[in-house]
Formats: C-alpha cells, structure tokens, sequence
C-alpha cells in the first residue's frame, strides 16, 4: 500500500513538473507576441493642452493622475494576489498581467489550487484558457463574445496606466455629468463603452459597461482606490 501511494505521489509531482514546464513556455511564447503586436510610443509626452475639450470630470482626471510633460506609457506588468470564485467557492490566487497600450493587450496568468487560467486580448483578439495541473485542457475559448468582453477589461483596467486614457483616434469622451462621463474605445473592428465615475478629487472612483459573460451581456463594473504615486503619476489599486 505505502508503495503504491509513494508511486502516485511520485506520479503527481512529475505531472506538476512537466506541466509548469510546459505553461511556462506557453506564457513566454504568449507574452512574446504581445509585445510584438505593439508599438512604443514613449517618446509622446502628456500636455494639459490636450484635455481642454473634454468632459469637466475627465478634465480633473487627468490634472490628478498625470504631470505636464510626462511620457506615455508602453506597457506596464503587475502582480496581485486575492480571492477568486469560479462558481461557487472563494479560492485564494495569484497573478500577473502584461500590458500594451498603443495597440491594446494583456496577458493575465493567474494559479488557484490544482488549476491555472490564461486570459488575453492582442490584435483584436480575446482567448480564455484553463488548465487542470497546467496539463488537462478544461477550456480554451475564443469568440467574438470573448473579443468583446477582453476588451472591455482592458478598458476597465487602463486607469493602472492613465495615459492609455487621453484622446486618440481610438478613444473617446462624451460628457454624462459632472461627475461621470461616457469613454467609447475602437480597436480593429470592434468598439465597446462604458462610463467612468469621479469623485471631487478628480479620481476615478468606478467603472461600469455592459460586457459578454458566455453569450448574455451583462453588467460588469469595476471599484477605484487606494491611489498612489509612481513615477509622477496616481494610478490606483482596482477591484
């Protein structure tokens, strides 16, 4: 019996080898392209000039979260741990996330017990992934439901990054009132909206936009706090 139990356990610890192995090359290769995808546009600087014709609520966001003259962002990482519910039970998770901006991306990896998830939207395209010890497939989605409902996590997830929020060809404000306003984003084929809330302050204090969960749209929204500054900017802390 012992002999047996140590053969699986055995079993079991190369199964988790092989398949963080193989997850790590896959997130590599994903990370890689991501990247690749984009353009560095540091070299741009910020000017309150540019903010003059926008929504007076989206005006004092960016007199709060961004100096004069400062340089876009590119791309930006981050780490996060937290609780997450699949269904119908809270998991502890940890996770990171790679970012591009001139051209919208990311990159989500995240670890809960026994399972590991993939999430991503580059080149116009969102792609779900889940996998039991890294090895069994449980899913591997794609969709125009899943573009559109990647994209509007990105958007929801850009005041980490503020410059990713000032006017382009891509973006657009629509005033809603004094302390909301409506941004309307385009990348490829695809445009989604949500409206952002601010308080006094000029912080952004929630998100809300209609996005695909499976094939129902539904409401997804977002909490802002705990801003900080890092490198002259006051990105925050998002639930």
């Amino acid at each position: 019996m012992l002999v047996e139990m140590g053969m699986i356990a055995g079993v079991f610890v190369f199964v988790l080898i092989i398949g963080s192995r193989i997850l790590k090359s896959e997130l590599e290769k994903e990370i890689k392209n991501l990247f690749l995808s984009s353009e560095n546009i540091s070299d741009k600087v910020y000017s309150l000039e540019q903010t003059k014709d926008l929504p007076d609520p989206v005006q004092r966001y960016f007199k709060y979260s961004l100096r004069e003259n400062h340089n876009y962002i590119s791309n930006a990482r981050l780490k996060h741990g937290g609780k997450f519910n699949p269904g119908q039970k809270w998991f502890p998770i940890q996770g990171e996330e790679y970012f591009t901006i001139r051209n919208p991306g990311f990159v989500w990896f995240g670890k809960i017990p026994f399972f590991s998830a993939r999430d991503m939207y580059y080149d116009g395209k969102g792609y779900m992934k889940v996998k039991l010890l890294s090895v069994v497939k449980i899913i591997d989605a794609r969709g125009k439901e899943l573009d559109q409902g990647a994209l509007i996590r990105w958007l929801g997830e850009a005041p980490w990054f503020p410059t990713a929020l000032l006017p382009s060809e891509k973006l657009k404000w629509e005033p809603i009132d004094n302390d909301s306003a409506k941004v309307i984003f385009t990348d490829k084929d695809l445009t989604v909206d949500g409206v952002f809330y601010f308080n006094e302050q000029g912080q952004i204090t929630d998100f809300s936009a209609k996005r695909y969960r499976y094939k129902d749209m539904e409401k997804w929204s977002g909490i802002y706090r705990d801003y900080k500054e890092i490198e002259g900017m006051h990105p925050d802390s998002h639930d």
